[in-house]
């Protein structure tokens, strides 16, 4: 039977505009059958394809349709792109299974970091080789160890920011090159507690999501549920910590770090950050979540448009500014 490369000329999730039509393949990231507040049963989509993530809808069939989702990953889904809520959603109409013929490598559909997970781990390891106190590098090096084969394709959220394979490493690798830079600036940054912190603050992420090789996220774990990150992370460093001897208040200053990285109780942080690293720590994740929301926002728009409103970032139109770079100067 000859195979049809049916990935080759459809239109990416990244492209879409309100009012499109869309025919395509993609990646069922996770899907919930629901009811209305009418009773009425219909499947809540979240798809993915290589260049970003969208949610949709299915108002008819559920039952039925939840059976095909059942036994595949990847579905072809028709239907029209709608806005909802400030962001763009899909009504799908129709969606099946792929055909024996039709060639899909699944690799090209699953949205990734845009750097090797190999090379990122390189840079991360000589980062953790910085750090002059040989205690705390053991730790943070032996944490690595632990989590590294996970730590290659681990998202760094279900959705939101980084949530792609390799997108853990990813936006752990961009905090640390961010504050190495910042300490070439202030010279009263302690670089061992910086790179240590930025290392563990979301290690046991991967404790708390259930992420299968291709970075998909099924659901939170048990102890993610219960727990959340920010507390395992803290058992982490207890634990390692003990089997090390690591000084007490090393111990307890770089679990601090994790403590209060949310900075506000009602993200997960009891304390606010009471050490200089741990507040340039709880700045340098939220300036990466947001230059991620923001650049991830602008890829859809022209320059001199805006965007529709993102929820994430209060419900903002964004613009993207023209290129008015000078090719010669004046």
């Amino acid at each position: 039977m000859e195979t049809i490369n049916v990935l080759e000329n459809q239109k990416n999730i990244i492209d879409l505009k309100t009012g499109d039509k869309i025919d395509a393949f993609v990646l069922v990231k996770s899907y919930d059958l629901k009811k209305t507040t009418a009773g009425k049963q219909y499947l809540d989509l979240n798809l993915v394809d290589k260049s970003a993530e969208i949610n949709a809808k299915i108002w008819e069939n559920a039952k039925e349709n939840e059976e095909i989702l059942k036994d595949n990953s990847i579905i072809k889904i028709r239907g029209e792109v709608l806005e909802w809520g400030g962001s763009l959603q899909l009504k799908l109409n129709k969606i099946r299974a792929p055909f024996g013929n039709e060639d899909i490598k699944i690799s090209e559909l699953v949205p990734s970091a845009p750097l090797d997970s190999s090379e990122m781990m390189d840079e991360l390891i000589s980062y953790a080789n910085k750090i002059i106190d040989k205690q705390i590098r053991t730790l943070v090096g032996n944490i690595i160890d632990k989590y590294k084969s996970k730590l290659m394709y681990f998202p760094a959220a279900k959705k939101n920011h980084h949530s792609y394979r390799g997108g853990l490493l990813y936006h752990v690798l961009r905090m640390l090159r961010a504050g190495e830079k910042l300490s070439l600036v202030y010279d009263c940054i302690d670089t061992d507690y910086i790179y240590a912190g930025v290392i563990l603050h979301d290690i046991c992420k991967i404790k708390e999501m259930d992420s299968d090789e291709l970075g998909v996220v099924s659901d939170y774990t048990m102890e993610g549920k219960l727990l959340g990150h920010i507390i395992q992370g803290i058992k982490e460093i207890e634990n390692e910590g003990e089997k090390i001897g690591l000084d007490r208040e090393k111990s307890v200053v770089l679990q601090h770090m994790v403590l209060s990285h949310h900075y506000e109780p009602e993200f997960g942080s009891p304390k606010k950050p009471m050490t200089l690293e741990a507040e340039i720590l709880h700045y340098l994740d939220i300036i990466d979540a947001r230059i991620f929301d923001f650049d991830n926002a602008l890829k859809a728009v022209n320059e001199g448009e805006f965007t529709d409103k993102i929820w994430l970032l209060d419900n903002r139109n964004l613009y993207k500014t023209k290129n008015n770079i000078k090719s010669s100067t004046d």
